[in-house]
């Protein structure tokens, strides 16, 4: 019970941390993906991994209409476009793989859901 109570207030506080810096709960998923690493803070600031989880957001939905969850070419195209935004707002470059495949994992859930509703 005790775990549960502190989920939900995980739940609750990113929900509060999203809508601090003006983003949509799939915009945060990006941007918490982003500053997973202690790092990647350090170097970049709130409002350019914001600009980043924005811009992947609205790459993700250019891109829903290709099956890309099933197709591997697909897969590796969205890696592409990742690594590229990444490079254009300058993330930190050691830290670029594990960004990419955090963010994958979240594109990947971000989509499901879009096809759910």
């Amino acid at each position: 019970m005790i775990a549960l109570i502190k989920l939900a207030q995980d739940v609750r506080d990113a929900a509060q941390r999203g809508e601090k810096l003006g983003l949509s709960r799939e915009e945060y998923a990006f941007y918490d993906a982003l500053a997973d690493n202690k790092s990647a803070i350090e170097v970049m600031c709130d409002d350019k991994l914001r600009i980043i989880a924005t811009e992947l957001l609205t790459a993700l939905r250019t891109n829903v209409t290709v099956d890309w969850h099933n197709l591997q070419n697909a897969r590796a195209r969205m890696r592409t476009l990742v690594k590229r935004i990444l490079r254009k707002h300058g993330y930190p470059p050691v830290l670029e793989e594990g960004a990419v495949t955090t963010v994958i994992e979240q594109a990947e859930r971000i989509l499901s859901e879009l096809r759910t509703h």
